[in-house]
């Protein structure tokens, strides 16, 4: 089984799905327009070098990420009301942390050796 691959499909999947919570719960079910573009824009910087599987844009992506774990576990602490959206939050960003370092960690070293 390739598990960089597998790594890098898990945090593409990871980190699109964390857009589509932000946008449906900042966009659809709670509208707040300054707070959805706070958050998404922030998650456009490294989505060029996610598309093309840069093992640096992974690895700088797993510390950006952790902004987005902080806002969940606060928001799923703090507000009730939002508390299914702040879970959904954390899974995500934990799946993009979780998967860009091992991405990083396995190409980095399939880059070394040369495989």
């Amino acid at each position: 089984m390739d598990y960089t691959r597998l790594a890098r499909r898990a945090t593409l999947g990871a980190y699109f799905g964390l857009v589509v919570v932000l946008a449906g719960w900042y966009g659809i079910t709670d509208p707040a327009p300054l707070a959805l573009a706070a958050l998404l824009i922030p998650l456009l910087f490294p989505l060029r070098g996610l598309v093309q599987g840069k093992p640096y844009t992974y690895a700088w992506t797993s510390f950006l990420i952790l902004i987005y774990f902080i806002h969940g576990i606060v928001e799923a602490w703090a507000n009730p009301a939002s508390r299914s959206w702040a879970l959904l939050e954390i899974v995500c960003s934990v799946g993009v942390y979780t998967g860009s370092v091992l991405y990083a960690r396995r190409r980095g070293r399939e880059l070394k050796t040369g495989v």
